[in-house]
């Protein structure tokens, strides 16, 4: 469908003062629209410029884009008035090898002009033209949009010569163009034209939905990026006037009072851009507290618009996320490079300024003197005596080529009056040197990115002192207990930061059994790390006293109490008896854990009294016995791992179950299998605990009990009946030490027990386990012996040729135990 040409006539607006020029004219037009790949081969080519070449698409599509684009060179009679027809271009001369340029990649800026193109029946059209080069990922590098100025002339002119009133062509293109990329090239119309503005974006956008084809706008008022050269006399004027207002501003001079108006307009344009790109920087950076991402995006913040190459350096603690000492920096300080972005060829400053070396500045340099005024530092072009003095500060390396010629602006990064670090920007020699007023937009751009640095320097700060803290409190739990294997696994949350309130942890029972816990506080940061490294510490205590499960969860729910009602707690304690193959367990409001039967490969949640949170107050707490089997194994976790927002946490635990039963040829494999199944899924963002253990058991035959009366003489009965059950298995090596520390302990029991008999017991496991029980609650003290004690060297003896001992409250009254290595197997 063939769009005719919309026109529209607005009344004159003043364009300057006391200044009424004649009616601007507007209007719209069709536009060509061809794209190009990577390849240099057109992969679009629009209905308009089928019609405007007279080719289909079919033809064009896939072809190099300079044979579909053929430039016939300078117009013929330009200059010479031979073509009436072209009077009004007298002044075009050599637009045309610029589109073959930006048809061959060789432009990397977006460029325009008019151009006579050869098509086929030998057919030249003249044409304005403009080309945009495309960033982003995809296959898309080049927009050629082109408009036939015979139509131009014809419809807008006034005779054979342009509207003289018309001043900028702004070329647009609509949505509902037929190429995939079309939609996203008008979302991202702001980058492909890096002049134009958001709001004017969205104007050009907006005043072509309504057409469903592509157009070309113009008018007298409206700026746009890149406009082809009209040659119309009063354009050219003006640019001339805005030219020599424009040098006035940049040396400083007094500005003319004729070119006033055009100074003013330049100022204010000047402004605007500033603030929109100050206002553009503000919310590219500082999207996360994250310190590596912040420098990323202040470096790449700058880089091409404002500079074409920027350094960032931090002070050594400030990248360590350390605090560091209040005072100006010196000549001692360490100054690391944590980024370089540039628009150079890849690889050409990664061998010479390395992102990652650190180093001090000297006090003769512009950088120390940035550092130590915290002003910026302008220089506007670096000399070859400069390049030389700076390039001596590397060894072995000429950085000379990099930075000769260049002009340089330094910027301080400041927070809070003290220096955390400094940018280094540099501009091509071919570009604009740095001026006033961008030392001025510098200054304020380091001033934003150096709070953003500063605020994600004290988060990290924080974070560490946390995680350092919680990586205190988590204990590290030994691989072998008595009858069990453990593996554990912390997983920090993902958004809420590295620390919270989830814990494991194991502790050795008497009669070679074993406590295992998992509980998780409510909430995170410093204060849920701090709640949860109390209510451990009184778990560990209490667990030491034998105290049954939910006797021990009702206790430390008392505690909570008096710690106060801020933090709620869940918590699974179970208690593993290797010799009887049972577990004793009971739950505060915790996640059920999982159980995985050796015999068939089964795996099933253990079903638990819930019980309620820890910390709630005036909830009893039930416990069960479950019988296990040797090579069971027992999966207890925190609700980060299962529990996913949006989903119901029904879902979590039967993918639990089902990673849990995976077969695995180790304790750590078997981890890495739930936390692969579970840890990775999208939407975590709690922390993980998971505490695994096989749950070998220990064997009738390796364990061995005798009761022995509180008489002296049974020392030497146990003494001996030791040294034989271990020749029988096996280890006479042990027999001596074993022994003679049996025969301390046993004295000690009988010495003190009350009424009930001394029991003795050996245990055959990992490690030989020896325990001695009686039923005196008072726990015996390592003492220094005088010379004429006669007592207090047994637990001496004891402690000096013991792999392990300790002592520990019972219900009855105390269990003293030691261990001893046993010769690997």
């Amino acid at each position: 469908m063939d769009h005719g040409t919309e026109r529209d006539t607005h009344p004159g607006r003043p364009a300057g003062r006391g200044a009424v020029p004649p009616d601007p004219v507007t209007g719209r037009v069709p536009l060509a629209v061809v794209v190009v790949d990577r390849d240099g081969l057109v992969s679009h080519w629009s209905r308009g410029a089928r019609r405007l070449f007279r080719l289909p698409k079919e033809e064009a599509i896939g072809r190099p884009a300079p044979d579909l684009l053929p430039v016939s060179g300078v117009l013929p009679g330009a200059g010479t008035g031979d073509d009436p027809a072209y009077g009004a271009y007298a002044d075009y001369d050599g637009l045309g090898p610029g589109l073959e340029s930006s048809l061959d990649g060789r432009l990397s800026y977006p460029a325009a002009g008019r151009a006579r193109l050869t098509v086929p029946a030998d057919r030249r059209v003249d044409v304005l033209w403009w080309a945009y080069p495309l960033v982003g990922p995809g296959p898309e590098r080049l927009l050629v949009l082109a408009a036939d100025a015979d139509g131009l002339r014809r419809d807008y002119g006034h005779g054979d010569a342009p509207a003289a009133t018309v001043e900028r062509i702004a070329p647009a293109f609509a949505l509902h163009t037929d190429f995939p990329g079309a939609e996203e090239l008008a979302r991202r119309l702001p980058e492909i034209l890096p002049s134009m503005s958001v709001g004017e974006s969205a104007r050009i956008v907006a005043q072509v939905l309504e057409l469903g084809y592509p157009v070309l706008e113009f008018s007298q008022n409206d700026r746009v990026p890149v406009t082809p050269d009209w040659g119309v006399p009063r354009r050219a004027e003006r640019r001339a006037r805005r030219e020599r207002a424009a040098r006035a501003l940049a040396a400083g001079e007094p500005v003319p009072d004729d070119l006033r108006d055009e100074a003013e307009d330049l100022e204010y344009a000047a402004v605007r851009e500033r603030l929109e790109f100050l206002n553009e920087v503000s919310g590219a950076i500082g999207t996360s507290l994250d310190l590596s991402r912040t420098i990323v995006e202040v470096s790449r913040a700058v880089v091409p618009r404002f500079t074409d190459v920027a350094g960032t350096y931090l002070r050594e603690q400030v990248v360590a996320g350390e605090g560091f000492p209040d005072g100006v920096p010196d000549t001692t300080t360490m100054w690391h490079r944590v980024a370089l972005e540039h628009t150079d060829e890849p690889g050409r400053w990664d061998d010479v300024v390395p992102v990652g070396e650190a180093m001090p500045f000297p006090a003769h340099t512009p950088f120390f003197q940035c550092m130590t005024s915290g002003e910026p530092v302008l220089v506007p072009r670096i000399t070859e005596e400069m390049g030389h003095a700076i390039a001596s500060q590397f060894e072995k390396r000429d950085i000379r080529p990099l930075i000769t010629g260049r002009s340089m602006l330094l910027v301080p990064l400041k927070a809070r009056q003290v220096v955390l670090g400094f940018m280094i920007l540099l501009r091509h020699p071919e570009r604009a040197v740095f001026n006033d007023m961008d030392r001025v937009t510098g200054a304020e751009l380091a001033a934003r990115a150096g709070l953003v640095l500063d605020n994600a320097r004290m988060y990290t700060y924080q974070e560490n002192v946390a995680e350092t803290l919680q990586d205190s409190m988590l204990p590290h739990i030994p691989e072998r207990m008595a009858g069990c294997d453990i593996a554990t696994r912390y997983l920090p949350g993902t958004l809420l930061g590295r620390v919270g309130g989830d814990w494991f942890d194991s502790v050795k029972l008497p009669g070679a059994r074993t406590a295992l816990v998992v509980g998780d506080v409510m909430g995170h940061g410093l204060n849920s790390a701090a709640m949860m490294g109390q209510l451990r510490t009184a778990v560990q205590t209490m667990a030491g006293l034998d105290l049954p499960p939910a006797q021990l969860l009702r206790n430390l729910d008392d505690l909570a109490q008096r710690l106060g009602d801020t933090h709620l707690a869940t918590c699974l304690y179970a208690v593993y008896d290797p010799i009887a193959g049972e577990l004793h367990l009971a739950n505060a409001g915790h996640i059920p854990p999982v159980l995985v039967r050796a015999e068939d490969g089964a795996s099933e949640l253990i079903e638990l009294p819930t019980g309620a949170p820890i910390g709630v107050g005036g909830v009893p707490f039930e416990s069960v016995r479950v019988p296990v089997a040797p090579g069971d194994r027992l999966v207890m976790c925190t609700d980060g791992l299962v529990e996913m927002r949006g989903e119901d946490i029904g879902v979590g635990l039967a993918t639990l179950c089902e990673s849990a039963a995976h077969p695995a040829a180790s304790m750590d494999d078997a981890c890495d299998t739930i936390i692969r199944a579970l840890g990775t899924r999208g939407g975590r963002k709690d922390d993980v605990a998971l505490l695994m253990t096989r749950l070998n058991g220990i064997e009738p035959d390796a364990v061995a009990e005798w009761r022995l009366a509180r008489d002296p003489s049974e020392v030497g009965r146990a003494r001996a009946a030791v040294r034989e059950q271990l020749h029988d298995w096996g280890l006479p090596k042990q027999a001596d030490a074993a022994g003679l520390m049996v025969s301390e302990l046993v004295t000690n029991a009988v010495r003190h027990s009350h009424a009930r008999p001394v029991e003795l017991r050996l245990v055959r496991a990992d490690t030989l386990l020896c325990e001695v029980d009686d039923d005196d609650h008072e726990l015996p003290a390592l003492r220094t012996a005088g010379p004429d004690d006669e007592t207090g060297r047994g637990l001496r003896v004891v402690s000096t040729l013991a792999r392990e001992w300790g002592a520990s409250r019972t219900r009855t009254g105390k269990t003293v135990w030691f261990e001893l290595t046993l010769p690997r197997r």
